[in-house]
């Protein structure tokens, strides 16, 4: 296991590059290959057509974006709140290469909400002028995401002002409704690093390092609000008390392990209930290591968080039709 307060990473098996899915189970495969088991092709039958390839879910299965956007559809801006430029690389990058391939008319793009800074082409307000600058004159530009999968008041309030600033017609796509897919997600990313069931449908007996979680958020005490329902629904999925804390307000991560360890958990495992660049890796193992647990990884690009915000586009993309139809 590695050291307490580091990320945990998989096993860099092949099934890695899609948590949650994991790789096929051999023994149940075997048993359905034709010419074996007790339903075995008799002789003068006809041929069995060979299985299906096991492939996670993509495309359609993860995407409400319409299969043909209109011409000039508004371009998709994840925007992310981070002030440093390698906010853009890493997980933002991930989630925009994958919205590319499952959506090729689609024009994605990403940028920093730079808070009023100028200059920067990377900026929000860049991004957004130009994205203008390619479409007719007063037609939707862009829809704006923020990277982010708790409320935020004040990213909102930036994107606003920059979305004024740039004179572009954009509008803001918030992630709605996510508590069921990010329990999915956070599930996922704990069993990925050994700290939670990864197979709670067919009960396997699997030992894991923890019998207590904290989703540590980010985004103050509506944040914790938003995330305590998402604990709800992990706990459910794990049968393990799961309870949600800050790292930047209060309940802080000290008070929910105290409370855990009121309950007799012993073992504790952090779950950063966060895309990624919205938070301060450093804090997040900082925070782990001062209630001696060991800390998943952040949410990243899951399948999850990209359906999640091709829903907001979708969503945005459904009510500009509405009010131009009308």
């Amino acid at each position: 296991m590695p050291p307490q307060g580091q990320y945990s990473q998989g096993s860099g098996s092949p099934g890695a590059d899609f948590p949650g899915y994991g790789q096929p189970d051999t023994d149940e495969l075997a048993r359905r290959q034709p010419g074996t088991g007790p339903f075995a092709r008799l002789p003068g039958s006809p041929a069995r057509q060979p299985p299906a390839r096991l492939i996670a879910p993509g495309g359609r299965h993860r995407r409400p974006v319409p299969a043909s956007l209109p011409e000039g559809a508004p371009a998709l801006v994840l925007a992310v709140p981070n002030a440093e430029q390698d906010g853009l690389t890493g997980p933002t990058a991930d989630i925009a290469t994958v919205l590319r391939v499952d959506n090729p008319a689609l024009d994605v793009r990403t940028a920093r909400i730079d808070h009023g800074g100028r200059g920067d082409p990377s900026g929000i307000r860049a991004v957004l002028a130009d994205a203008a600058a390619r479409r007719p004159a007063g037609a939707p530009s862009a829809v704006v995401v923020p990277q982010r999968v708790a409320p935020h008041p004040a990213t909102i309030r930036a994107l606003r002002e920059a979305i004024a600033a740039s004179g572009a017609n954009a509008r803001i796509g918030e992630v709605f409704n996510t508590n069921a897919l990010l329990a999915e997600a956070l599930h996922h990313r704990l069993a990925d690093a050994g700290l939670a069931r990864a197979d709670r449908v067919r009960m396997f007996s699997i030992t894991t390092s923890a019998d207590g979680i904290i989703l540590a958020t980010v985004g103050g005490e509506e944040a914790v609000g938003t995330a305590s329902i998402t604990a709800f629904l992990l706990a459910a999925r794990l049968a393990l008390p799961v309870l949600a804390a800050s790292l930047d307000a209060k309940p802080t991560v000290e008070e929910a392990a105290a409370q855990l360890e009121g309950m007799g958990v012993t073992r504790i495992a952090l779950a950063p209930c966060v895309i990624g660049p919205e938070a301060d890796s450093v804090a997040i193992g900082e925070a782990a290591a001062a209630v001696g647990a060991k800390c998943s990884a952040p949410l990243g690009a899951h399948g999850n968080v990209v359906k999640l915000i091709s829903l907001a586009y979708g969503r945005v993309l459904g009510q500009i039709e509405t009010l131009g139809s009308s």
